[in-house]
């Protein structure tokens, strides 16, 4: 099992790689925000990320005097080794479940997600559907 200390930085600054690559470069303000964080505990985070060689600082196009954050090829296998040890433990976790259950969960936890994240963006959560009682 993948140990979090192999890839040179925090659990939680090793979570800032995800939006990177999945959003592309942007400044720790924007990191900040998207992970609802204190800039300070971010900045920190990001500086571990800088040192373990997972991203860099790069010129903002928009504001050179700025600088935003890029995931290096490093920090993209560090996120294929964070998803392949997540679904490995999950496996572990479920191992045993009926594959009915498994199914039942997966799409309510979906649910849950989307639910969560619609309240982040202020949005209102849709209606959960009713079970058959």
């Amino acid at each position: 099992m993948l140990s979090v200390g192999d890839l040179g930085a925090e659990f939680s600054a090793l979570m800032l790689l995800f939006p990177l690559r999945h959003k592309g470069p942007m400044r720790a303000t924007d990191l900040a925000e998207i992970k609802q964080a204190d800039p300070s505990t971010i900045s920190r985070q990001v500086a571990q990320l800088v040192k373990a060689g997972l991203a860099r600082r790069e010129a903002d196009p928009v504001d050179g005097r700025a600088s935003r954050l890029a995931i290096t090829e490093a920090g993209l296998a560090a996120c294929v080794q964070l998803e392949a040890a997540r679904q490995a433990w999950l496996r572990e976790a479920l191992e045993g479940w009926p594959a009915e259950r498994i199914a039942t969960f997966a799409g309510l936890f979906a649910q849950f997600n989307s639910s969560v994240e619609a309240r982040l963006r202020n949005e209102p959560a849709a209606t959960p559907p009713r079970e058959n009682a």
